[in-house]
């Protein structure tokens, strides 16, 4: 199995994924990261991006669409008291 680049928007942040299904033989590697704008944070990093190991076959046991399952994790973290107060700050104008 080949590496992927999947690019898609999520709440109006561009996004770049990079899934290897299978690593060194051994695991699974997913990268999550913001592109536009650069380095945004995303409910999964602060940074703007993820590195995530997982076993083999796991996204394919859940339907194999790689973009559906980071928005849906992107989606249960954004429920967080955290992100959603990222978000009300985001929203207010700052003064200084």
């Amino acid at each position: 199995m080949e590496t992927r680049t999947y690019c898609f928007t999520w709440r109006g942040i561009e996004i770049e994924a990079i899934y290897t299904p299978l690593q060194w033989k051994t695991i699974a590697h997913l990268e999550v990261r913001s592109v536009n704008p650069e380095r945004a944070p995303l409910p999964i990093t602060e940074t703007g991006y993820r590195s995530h190991f997982h076993q083999p076959g796991t996204i394919e046991a859940q339907g194999g669409d790689v973009v559906a399952q980071i928005v849906a994790w992107l989606d249960e973290e954004a429920q967080s008291p955290a992100w959603r107060a990222h978000e009300q700050a985001a929203r207010q104008l700052s003064l200084f």
